[in-house]
């Protein structure tokens, strides 16, 4: 008889699965290790706390990472992904705009959260903003130690993923937000049989008011391998009402003569480093192609 649960951390080849209550430290069968936090499974016991995944649900949406060698899931069936910036230690503005095509091509709503909104150099970095909030970004500005009250709408009633550098404060967030986030961490070490485990994880939390909270490990890198010209292209909404206007229809706007993009990116209608990003993400996907051929 299989049971069923919701995966609430990930660890390589093993997940905590939350069921009835309790927590099951499950592995996939066999090599399978294409589980991600907030996956609905099935597993069959194995002994006393532990049991081994046999099915996963249909998922409503996936978001994760890859690179030529290796694909990194980080979360499923989301209702929003929340990129964390801060002022300190800086923007890194590249992994941002990864994070948030990322969640483009997986259909996921994203926002921005501006955390330590107290420091007085967030004013800057805020004021830099308001550019993605001109797509179509929300950006919420937050300060975790102080005052998380702006996010709380937001949250309510939503299955959320927090992603972003270290340094930028999530787990501070993660602690404002969720009160028994460090009960919940000592809950899954001792599942883990003390420390069995070592690699970084993501873990989800149930929000006070309802919904879900899932934490990811701090990163510096988003690799975008699994996506296609044309889902890179189709991953910047502000680029739609410029597509078919270039000289060439397989323009890739990059150094074409006549491109639409490049020539609204030089008038101010799109932001020039979206674009130099775009260009960049472009450029990786040509280059990996050559390897693999």
């Amino acid at each position: 008889m299989l049971n069923s649960g919701r995966v609430v951390a990930t660890f390589g080849k093993h997940c905590l699965v939350e069921a009835d209550g309790g927590i099951v430290d499950c592995v996939g069968r066999g090599r399978k290790t294409d589980i991600a936090c907030g996956d609905g499974v099935e597993f069959k016991p194995i002994g006393p706390g532990q049991g081994v995944i046999e099915r996963v649900a249909p998922r409503r949406n996936l978001l994760y990472r890859s690179d030529p060698f290796k694909t990194k899931y980080f979360a499923a069936n989301l209702d929003q992904v929340l990129v964390v910036s801060a002022a300190e230690p800086g923007l890194n503005e590249n992994l941002l705009n990864r994070c948030l095509v990322a969640a483009q091509a997986a259909g996921i709503p994203a926002a921005i959260v501006l955390n330590k909104a107290d420091l007085a150099q967030t004013a800057a970095l805020h004021d830099h903003l308001k550019g993605y909030q001109a797509i179509g970004y929300p950006v919420i500005p937050v300060s975790a130690r102080h005052d998380v009250s702006p996010l709380l709408p937001l949250l309510a009633g939503k299955t959320s993923v927090l992603i972003g550098p270290s340094g930028v404060g999530k787990s501070t967030l993660v602690n404002a937000l969720v009160p028994e986030a460090d009960v919940r961490t000592a809950e899954i070490s001792r599942a883990l049989n003390a420390g069995r485990h070592t690699t970084t994880h993501t873990r989800l939390y149930a929000l006070p008011g309802g919904g879900a909270l899932i934490d990811s490990p701090g990163m510096q890198e988003f690799g975008l391998h699994h996506l296609s010209l044309d889902q890179l292209q189709a991953a910047f909404p502000e680029f739609r009402p410029y597509l078919g206007h270039c000289r060439f229809y397989n323009c890739r706007h990059l150094k074409e003569p006549d491109c639409a993009i490049t020539a609204a990116a030089a008038s101010g209608a799109i932001l020039a480093g979206r674009l130099r990003a775009y260009q960049a993400l472009v450029e990786e996907r040509l280059a990996a192609d050559q390897l693999h051929k």
